[in-house]
């Protein structure tokens, strides 16, 4: 598969660009949430129902990005592997999703009215700067050798 990547001229960037686009969604779906839980987003719509909505686009876009970048990283899988950018990119990931699966996910859903203040915009500042982490640690990939 690795192979095929490397010597296609347009798989690599057609799979690429989905990748790209699948990441967009699955940020911003998080992004809603986080912005809403710091308080910095309309409150016509419950934080609830936010929460709920962008769970349904993290279920769909979650496994479009994994099926993406998989093949990604197999064209340089080596390299990846090497990497120390790479390592701290997968260990924030691994982090990531297991707070936004748990504690995150519970607090966005929960009645705020039964929880100190601070709670929820720790849990979004904490969740941002996870994904954050993530997202620039994709980025770095590519100029950190």
């Amino acid at each position: 598969m690795s192979q095929a990547y490397r010597e296609s001229l347009w798989l690599f960037a057609v799979t690429q660009s989905l990748h790209l686009v699948a990441v967009s969604v699955f940020v911003g779906a998080i992004l809603i949430v986080d912005l809403r839980l710091l308080g910095w987003s309309p409150v016509r719509q419950s934080h609830a129902a936010i929460a709920q909505s962008a769970q349904r686009i993290l279920l769909w876009t979650g496994p479009a990005v994994l099926i993406t970048g998989i093949p990604q990283f197999t064209t340089n899988a080596l390299r990846y592997y090497a990497s120390p950018v790479f390592a701290i990119k997968m260990g924030l990931l691994a982090v990531a999703v297991v707070f936004t699966m748990t504690l995150r996910r519970r607090v966005a859903a929960a009645d705020w009215d039964r929880m100190p203040s601070w709670v929820p915009k720790a849990v979004g500042a904490i969740s941002l700067a996870l994904w954050m982490g993530v997202t620039i640690g994709g980025r770095w990939i590519g100029f950190a050798e």
